[in-house]
């Protein structure tokens, strides 16, 4: 039985492998592999992390495709500076300000360019069995005495029970990049252990083994993200100390832990973040780290309305998408408000503007309109703009040129609200013809009024009310006429971000044009062309109590 072990293992150490594959690294029936026997039967040879991220960026430039769906505005730029990286071999220091999709692209990365490689079911520093030493298999699957040749570790002592009472039979899972992803946020409170490990008191109790038997060893964050990726978000909050733990991984793939006289090589790509007033050569970063993150790669806030859009319709979590509908008009409207106060001369340009306010106001306008339309009267929720005024508690950014107060970054916002407002609406109002303004005016100056609020609906149905703005519409048939064809035009645009989306991978189920809309994209519209008519030259319209429409 020992001999047929041992010719099996050696057999499968010595042969080349005998498989074709489908990523790098990975047997095209994989999943069928499911025992340390499979493996050995087919002579797996594992790939390294630098190799699989490597060949399989070349894979996808190959065959033309993204090889980070879901990162948007950064083909020109982030992109193919992350790809030189990668074909590089860089660790990598992404700079940025908040909100720029930094981890998201550390993510990214480990989900479409690492391949699934085999574990020991039940290790959490995922390990390979095949990279424990031959004769040192031999004894694990015999059940004979290790004779370690050098100081290094291959797998877990738990890897080794399991192996032991498992042999040929020891489970294999098949583990994904996404799953040997893994994110430090830095803060004050990480120690030197969090990150290498640490001698475990509790293990040297209860399984009486000696203080530096690596069966006294618990894994740190380096170790865990064994054969992965480590995303260190915040960098230069980690104090020097700690930052000095990552120099010999950095340098030389390996790190030792206190006095323990074992060598570890996690096989890990590191990714770091910062922001850009902490990035310099003497301020929290210290050089030699500085040095060995060899790639540094500036990132930047979404430079198009449309790019500001995409990650909104891409990002934003909606609860119930089917019985929601984001019109164009309204995701570009935050996407300008965001874009805007970026720009604006009050608010701090170094602290940034996070897109996360643009996602999380869209989210705020759509549980906005829920609250009071959508629950109430069992109807689709569409924002309008009368509900963009609930953004206030989603938008965060700090005041530079003026005292940072509450009031004074509400009155900031609100004149940037009414900016984007007057921007969008006058884009549409401008497709109309002169003499179509004109017969507008001429409805309402035959004294009439149109009243806008939340709580009315689009179409009132068979309860219709004369204040659903159908009814009002009906009074004022040039201004439906203009909302109609209007409608046309923004189911144009609204296809054409569909087709974008699509092409991106996003789900597009909160932005079709579906046809039981219930009156109330109708009603959304017509608040476009309202405001629209505001702020013509001259005005056409005038707005009183925040609610009424009626001849300026």
């Amino acid at each position: 039985m020992s001999s047929r072990i041992q010719e099996t293992v050696h057999r499968s150490y010595t042969s080349k492998p005998k498989y074709s594959e489908i990523m790098s690294g990975v047997p095209e029936d994989y999943e069928q592999i499911r025992t340390l026997g499979d493996l050995l039967n087919i002579s797996y040879r594992y790939v390294t992390v630098q190799e699989q991220m490597r060949s399989n960026l070349i894979a996808k430039l190959k065959k033309g495709e993204h090889p980070f769906p879901g990162i948007i505005g950064y083909d020109d730029d982030v992109v193919p500076a992350i790809n030189r990286a990668i074909l590089s071999g860089h660790d990598m220091l992404l700079v940025g300000q908040i909100g720029q999709a930094k981890t998201k692209i550390a993510e990214a990365i480990a989900q479409n360019l690492l391949s699934p490689i085999p574990i020991v079911r039940g290790t959490i520093t995922s390990d390979i069995p095949i990279l424990i030493p031959e004769d040192e298999l031999i004894a694990l699957l015999t059940d004979t005495e290790i004779s370690r040749t050098k100081p290094e570790f291959m797998v877990s002592p738990e890897c080794e029970d399991i192996i032991r009472a498992n042999k040929f039979e020891t489970k294999i899972d098949w583990v994904s990049g996404a799953d040997r992803y893994k994110y430090i946020l830095s803060t004050p409170d990480i120690s030197v252990k969090d990150l290498v490990g640490q001698i475990d008191a509790i293990k040297i109790a209860k399984k009486g083994v000696e203080l530096y038997n690596i069966e006294s060893y618990s894994a740190g964050q380096l170790l865990q993200a064994r054969h992965g990726i480590l995303c260190i978000d915040e960098l230069p909050v980690l104090d020097p100390r700690k930052q000095v733990s990552l120099l010999s991984v950095l340098q030389e793939g390996k790190f030792t832990t206190g006095a323990y006289p074992i060598v570890f090589k996690p096989d890990v790509r590191i990714i770091a973040t910062a922001n850009p007033i902490d990035y310099t050569h003497s301020g929290k970063i210290i050089e030699p780290l500085f040095d060995r993150l060899r790639s540094h790669i500036d990132t930047h806030y979404p430079k198009t309305v449309e790019d500001e859009m995409l990650i909104i319709v891409q990002e934003a979590k909606i609860a119930d998408a089917k019985e929601v509908m984001l019109p164009v008009f309204m995701i570009k409207t935050i996407a300008k408000i965001t874009q805007m106060t970026r720009m604006h001369h009050d608010v701090n340009h170094d602290k940034g503007v996070s897109v996360r306010m643009s996602v999380h106001s869209m989210e705020m306008v759509v549980g906005e309109a829920e609250r009071t339309r959508s629950i109430m009267y069992g109807i689709k929720a569409i924002p309008r703009f009368c509900d963009m005024h609930c953004i206030h508690q989603s938008s965060k950014f700090e005041l530079a040129e003026m005292e940072d107060t509450r009031q004074n970054r509400k009155n900031v916002l609100d004149s940037i609200i009414e900016s984007a407002l007057k921007e969008v609406s006058l884009e549409y109002i401008q497709k109309l013809a002169p003499e179509q303004l004109t017969k507008v005016k001429n409805d309402f100056a035959k004294n009439k009024t149109f009243q806008v609020s939340q709580t009315i609906v689009g179409d009132g149905g068979s309860k219709k009310v004369n204040s659903d703005y159908e009814s009002q519409l009906s009074k004022f048939p040039a201004l439906k006429q203009a909302v109609k064809e209007t409608i046309a035009r923004v189911q144009e645009e609204q296809k054409h971000l569909i087709e974008q989306a699509l092409q991106l991978g996003i789900k597009t189920d909160n932005i079709l044009l579906g046809e039981a809309l219930n009156g109330e994209f109708t009603a959304s519209m017509t608040e476009v062309i309202l405001e629209g008519l505001r702020h013509t030259q001259p005005p056409l319209l005038d707005k009183k109590d925040n609610n009424v429409y009626d001849l300026a």
